[in-house]
């Protein structure tokens, strides 16, 4: 998922997607995010320019689509949590995600943005050189989810599990291992009650359309190649159960199509496949939307 003297390129490509989305797609748009190619800095112009040249690209269509659904999703929910009284973000792999840096929610809570040495080295010094301020609130916190304790971790950045949060889990489920996966749920499914988590996931072939299937032909592989494999594959309902075993309620699946559709998907090239899919569930069955 991510490597040590750099940003991965998840990290990279999910920004490139989400930057290029305002000039590539028509309006309405989905997910606005003014500082994604600021943050990729000097790598910006070449990584949008594929999304200009080749917009209407399945691959590149389909990732725009897919980015910009899940962040749009996420942020809705928290802006619901903190108007209930939730003062506590977790981004779990954060990569180049810029909501403490542009979002007026990020005044209000505190934000901990989870991932790997290099890729949050690499993110600072864009920052920096960007010359954005490190708002209050956000706490950097490194972290391999294959080997660290997530919640010492947080616990040493001002974390407080005794308290709710939301939970952000984006565009990484499908780069662990079951049994990182496993061991990150049962210490989040410890968290308190209330907490909520948002993830994303990548569904089993048999549940994928044409597009979801040749994204996965056109892609895997190359992933693979670049030390990114994607090993994981859940259907709903063994999201469902994972979730349910390590102390989540209130589960729910969402397929991006239908939770935008007022958006128009056939109003250009831009519409998800039924590649992947969003989720939520609750900590304890606490408050919800």
């Amino acid at each position: 998922m991510t490597t040590s003297v750099g940003p991965s390129q998840t990290a990279l490509m999910a920004a490139a997607a989400r930057a290029a989305h305002p000039i590539v797609d028509g309006e309405p748009l989905i997910f606005a995010d003014p500082l994604a190619e600021t943050l990729l800095g000097d790598v910006a112009d070449e990584l949008i320019d594929y999304h200009r040249k080749h917009g209407r690209h399945l691959v590149l269509a389909g990732a725009r689509a897919q980015v910009t659904c899940r962040s749009r999703y996420t942020e809705d929910l928290l802006a619901a949590a903190v108007d209930r009284g939730v003062d506590q973000y977790v981004l779990l792999g954060a990569g180049l995600d810029s909501f403490a840096y542009r979002s007026p929610l990020a005044q209000r809570i505190r934000t901990f943005e989870l991932d790997a040495p290099g890729t949050q080295r690499w993110k600072r010094d864009r920052v920096a050189t960007a010359g954005l301020a490190t708002p209050a609130g956000l706490r950097y916190v490194p972290v391999d989810l294959e080997r660290d304790n997530l919640t010492d971790a947080l616990r040493s950045a001002g974390f407080d599990p005794t308290r709710p949060a939301v939970l952000s889990w984006l565009g990484v489920l499908m780069y662990l291992t079951r049994p990182a996966l496993e061991a990150t749920l049962a210490q989040l499914g410890r968290f308190a009650p209330g907490t909520r988590l948002v993830l994303d996931h990548m569904v089993p072939a048999e549940l994928r359309d044409e597009a979801g299937q040749t994204y996965v032909d056109l892609v895997g592989p190359t992933s693979a190649d670049r030390g990114e494999p994607w090993r994981t594959f859940l259907a709903p309902d063994e999201l469902a159960d994972l979730l349910t075993r390590h102390g989540f309620t209130a589960v729910e699946s969402t397929d991006q199509r239908e939770l935008f559709a007022a958006h128009g998907w056939e109003r250009d090239w831009l519409r998800p496949s039924t590649l992947t899919r969003l989720a939520s569930a609750t900590i304890g069955g606490g408050p919800q939307e």
